[in-house]
């Protein structure tokens, strides 16, 4: 059985030649949910954005056993729904519906498969009555929630957050915390809420200056202080 995500020695250097991944290999199950943690700066954003071929660095990337290469990248795609922290990077459209049908419209399906996904991601993150509504008049919460059907109703098998409670209030926050627990898909979550990566996610990788510091059980984790103290990370 193949890896969701396998990763082996990528590096990534800006265009002014400051490093931003160095050597970094990991590999997540199909099923797992992993928190990816780590000071700012420390690589988290651009090691996602190599997940479907936004950047590309040096060593090798494969998504669903496919490697992470031009000729592949709507395939890839497909098998990777990537949640940008802000919603507005995703959300351009006149309504809700049409935010959503996007990604199944691209992919060439049936108007009707295109309306039952569009229902079905909607129903997944509890927005099915906002189908008509327009976007850009949402809340946060709401937003975040939307962006994430939009990814959901191409199926995809793996589904990668960038920040996900960044900038929501406390109720949006645990609504979104809820959604998360609830949806049965590989997760890869890049974030610097530690009460979130407590709650949800048994794994947790530490990101630090490019490279992997620790990776392993989080309890374990958030049990060693130095370690926590090391990288500017809280205990939750």
């Amino acid at each position: 059985m193949h890896h969701s995500i396998e990763i082996e020695n990528l590096s990534f250097e800006y265009p002014d030649g400051t490093p931003a991944l160095r050597e970094v290999s990991l590999s997540i199950s199909p099923g797992e949910k992993v928190a990816l943690v780590g000071p700012n700066g420390a690589g988290k954003s651009t090691l996602i954005l190599h997940l479907n071929g936004i950047l590309g660095g040096h060593g090798s990337v494969r998504v669903c056993g496919l490697e992470v290469v031009k000729e592949n990248l709507g395939r890839v795609r497909s098998c990777v729904g990537l949640v940008f922290q802000s919603p507005e990077d995703q959300l351009f459209s006149p309504t809700v519906f049409d935010d959503v049908a996007f990604g199944p419209l691209y992919q060439g399906l049936s108007r009707e498969q295109v309306l039952q996904n569009v229902d079905e991601a909607l129903e997944a993150v509890h927005m099915l009555a906002y189908k008509q509504r327009v976007s850009h008049h949402l809340s946060m919460g709401e937003k975040k929630r939307i962006a994430i059907a939009t990814v959901l109703s191409m199926h995809p098998e793996v589904l990668v957050l960038d920040e996900p409670t960044g900038g929501l209030d406390p109720r949006s926050r645990r609504s979104l915390i809820h959604l998360l627990k609830e949806l049965p898909l590989t997760m890869l979550v890049s974030t610097h809420d530690m009460h979130l990566v407590h709650e949800i996610f048994p794994r947790m990788i530490v990101l630090d200056e490019g490279r992997v510091v620790a990776d392993g059980p989080t309890q374990d984790l958030l049990n060693n202080t130095t370690l926590l103290n090391d990288h500017g990370l809280e205990k939750p």
